[in-house]
């Protein structure tokens, strides 16, 4: 009997969504409750299970393709026996039409299920799929796996003479130029919007500041090795920021607060929106009532958060709300920057690399580890004097750490 499968409530308010992977083939077993498709919404992607475990029979729909709630996909055969896997020595019957594998080594369809992105990698970089460990959702390779493999191997070794390398698309001649176009993904799409929609919305200003490390570090130092074996995770700067944030937005709650009309909405808590990096781009999961948390519990919520935004597992509610965002530039090396508010909220902090610079204290030059810090603002809802004394908070604060603990 055949089973549609449909698609899932994507959350409040989203209605639509995009067919970005099939996890699936026509003619593969599944079991029940088992990822066959990978939808992609504006802010997440989304997995779809099949309702039965079967044989997939057919897709409804072609990749790439927008797709409603509630729309049919592709259909499962309940309970069909799967098609026996042809013996290693056997010729595989297939129409694939790229470069083939060399003889005997194991062939892309030996490898677990790929997303076309990634099977394209793994034939561009002559890489064998089944030797590559996946750090995707359920060890799935991720295009990322498959270039560190091509790396590691070109950095390799020379080894004994091998086989005839298996034929690839022909390098580019010398001076040759090539383009290539890639459909931006939903995620992309809306992530532009939203941004653009924030410069043309809001009064855009940002005020800048910047803050010894020295205490922070030495704390970090001191307790985390303690830190991490009563807890079970390491104790880094994103929680010491959380919660100097959370004392700056308390005692100014402007920075905390959105524009809803022609009123001024004020929040008496902080969900901590944490900017970090997925495959399709930057994402914000939302800390809730961050000012009420511990280090330690900060610490494990981001970890799990950007484990999970690796994974692409991250959901919609995840996603929802948020009073305030830190964005970290200094883990890829910023120096400054000028970041951009998340709407409806009214303000970011910007945190960036931390480097040696010689500074003045009590006189004398001396070398401390400094770091810009960035507080970007919608001027509509925030005074300049707002926007400087809660940032000047955060700096206080990160710079004499006791200032958390004793609620300065």
């Amino acid at each position: 009997m055949a089973t549609e499968v449909k698609v899932p409530v994507l959350g409040e308010s989203v209605t639509e969504a995009t067919v970005g992977e099939w996890l699936k083939q026509v003619g593969d077993a599944v079991a029940a409750d088992e990822p066959i498709a990978s939808l992609e919404t504006d802010k997440v992607a989304v997995e779809v299970p099949s309702p039965v475990a079967g044989i997939i029979s057919g897709f409804s729909v072609e990749l790439g393709e927008t797709v409603e709630v509630g729309a049919v996909i592709a259909t499962v055969e309940e309970g069909a026996a799967p098609a026996a896997k042809p013996k290693a020595d056997a010729p595989a019957e297939t129409t694939k039409v790229a470069p083939a594998p060399a003889e005997d080594a194991p062939t892309i369809e030996d490898a677990p299920t790929m997303s076309p992105a990634v099977r394209r990698a793994v034939l561009e970089h002559g890489v064998d799929p089944t030797t590559i460990k996946g750090t995707g959702k359920d060890g799935r390779l991720t295009k990322e796996d498959v270039l560190a493999a091509a790396k590691a191997k070109d950095a390799a070794p020379a080894a004994a003479p091998a086989a005839t390398p298996a034929p690839t698309a022909p390098a580019a001649a010398k001076g040759e130029r090539r383009e290539e176009r890639v459909k931006m993904t939903r995620m992309r799409q809306t992530i532009a919007k939203r941004l653009k929609g924030a410069q043309e919305e809001a009064a855009l200003l940002t005020t800048f500041n910047d803050c010894d490390m020295t205490a922070v570090i030495e704390a970090r130092e001191a307790y985390k090795d303690m830190f991490a074996k009563k807890h079970g995770i390491k104790l880094g700067f994103m929680s010491f920021f959380a919660k100097a944030a959370a004392l700056a937005l308390k005692d100014v709650p402007a920075v905390n607060a959105q524009i809803d009309g022609d009123e001024i909405v004020y929040h008496d808590y902080v969900d901590l929106s944490v900017a970090v990096s997925a495959p399709n781009g930057l994402v914000v999961p939302v800390v809730r009532s961050i000012d009420q948390m511990s280090f330690a519990e900060i610490e494990l919520a981001i970890a799990d958060f950007g484990k999970r935004a690796k994974e692409g597992s991250l959901t919609m509610e995840d996603m929802t709300g948020g009073t305030f965002t830190i964005s970290n530039g200094g883990v890829f090396g910023s120096l400054m920057s000028t970041p951009i508010i998340n709407p409806p909220q009214s303000a970011v902090l910007g945190l960036h690399r931390i480097e040696d610079r010689p500074v003045a204290l009590n006189g004398e030059v001396v070398i401390r580890p400094m770091m810009y810090l960035a507080l970007s603002y919608d001027h509509r809802i925030i005074d300049g004097r707002e926007a400087v004394t809660a940032l000047k908070i955060m700096k206080e604060a990160i710079e004499d750490p006791m200032r958390m603990l004793i609620d300065l």
